[in-house]
């Protein structure tokens, strides 16, 4: 069987498994401030992907649908996208930044210790962001002091998503202040229920609280918790950011693609359907929707071929970000002063709801999460465009 076919009967698999699988009335749980109802959705619904083989097609071959070509992953991400599907956000940092980091640079023992709790369901966070040491990842000053064979950990960090149900969390922390900033820092695991840690959910401007900022007061953690060398963190945290790009940026463009109707049916609803300068608004819009999809698509390609260059990801990472914005803007013009209607958030969802105030200020998240807009063009224009670089202060980081 070719390739082509190989990709085509797993989408007819996958699209018929959607539609017996994909769980009715998921939005309503994931609506308003109820964190059980939305807990309980998450894990329900990790359950069924998980046991199905479509949660772990990323790993390596062995575990539950593992050892997929990233040609198989795409299919699976733009079949869960198209069936609307709940996004796996409260699992997203286990399956991809802790698994992948483990697995590409943990040692044996940790895979073996770690791997099979993510497929069971654990929780995990991402402890790299701080107050003032955001996208500037290397000016962290969170302290990790050797104390012969553990590491004792003060400090503060900041944005870590859903931190505030995670079990375990990937520590950035710094174990040497004497030279360049990359080289002092040190890459470890930490259990959330130790002593010493403090999780504060942040309340953003929608009333959810999706975010949050951790403390570390004489935290202790064992040195076989640590990934790699003290010292190699830096290394090992581009790792862990590399295991988001790609398939996360094609099953996001393509939910947008998927949403266009809900800007059809608002023309529809406020009576401007035959509207000439609505739709030539939504026609713009469309193209870029679509120019979104296609340089998803492209860079995909590009990493399945191995022809991946630096840069590539920011440039899909920051149109998307800006077509995000034109989306939900749009939604929000048109429906006028009905929809500057505040009617609650959605936990975990797409930006695409109809609910436009909300997906209007969600829609900012994305100019942030994963680097900054700034950050994006800086790498555009130091590492494909060769133009000098600026201060440190600038230089790639994460707003994980």
């Amino acid at each position: 069987m070719t390739a082509a076919n190989n990709t085509e009967s797993l989408r007819r698999e996958v699209r018929s498994w959607l539609e017996q699988s994909t769980p009715s009335g998921w939005r309503e749980a994931m609506t308003g401030t109820d964190q059980e109802s939305f807990v309980r959705l998450q894990r329900d619904w990790f359950g069924k992907l998980a046991a199905a083989g479509y949660a772990t097609p990323h790993w390596p071959e062995g575990w539950p649908g593992g050892g997929r070509s990233l040609a198989e992953q795409k299919v699976i991400f733009e079949e869960v996208a198209r069936a609307d599907a709940p996004r796996l956000i409260l699992f997203f940092v286990a399956l991809y930044h802790a698994a992948c980091t483990l697995l590409e640079c943990g040692s044996a023992g940790q895979r073996d210790r770690y791997l099979p709790g993510i497929l069971a369901g654990e929780i995990w966070c991402q402890g790299f962001s701080e107050p003032n040491a955001g996208s500037d990842l290397a000016s962290l000053k969170t302290r990790a002091e050797r104390r012969g064979d553990r590491y004792i950990i003060n400090g503060q960090k900041t944005w870590s998503t859903m931190a505030q149900y995670a079990d375990r969390c990937l520590l950035l922390a710094r174990t040497d202040k004497s030279g360049p900033p990359q080289a002092g820092l040190t890459y470890l695991l930490l259990d959330m229920r130790a002593p010493g840690v403090t999780v504060r959910p942040i309340s953003q401007i929608t009333g959810d609280d999706e975010f949050a900022e951790i403390f570390f007061d004489d935290v202790e953690i064992p040195v076989e918790e640590r990934v790699g060398d003290e010292g190699a963190g830096w290394a090992v945290a581009q790792a862990t950011l590399a295991s988001e790009r790609g398939l996360t940026l094609v099953e996001l463009s393509q939910r947008m693609r998927y949403s266009l109707p809900l800007i059809a049916a608002e023309m529809r609803a406020t009576g401007r359907a035959d509207d000439p300068a609505t739709r030539r608004e939504l026609g713009h819009l469309i193209a870029r929707v679509d120019a979104t999809c296609a340089l998803a698509d492209r860079y995909l390609l590009k990493r399945i071929s191995g022809e991946e260059a630096p840069g590539d990801a920011s440039i899909v990472k920051l149109y998307y970000a800006r077509t995000l914005r034109e989306f939900t803007s749009l939604g929000r013009r048109i429906a006028g002063l009905e929809g500057q209607y505040y009617r609650g958030f959605m936990r975990g969802a797409t930006q695409e709801t109809g609910n436009w105030t909300v997906d209007f200020m969600n829609s900012y998240n994305w100019s942030i999460a994963g680097g900054s807009d700034e950050i994006q063009r800086n790498i555009i224009s130091e590492r494909m465009l060769g133009m000098p670089r600026e201060p440190r202060s600038w230089q790639l980081g994460s707003q994980r």
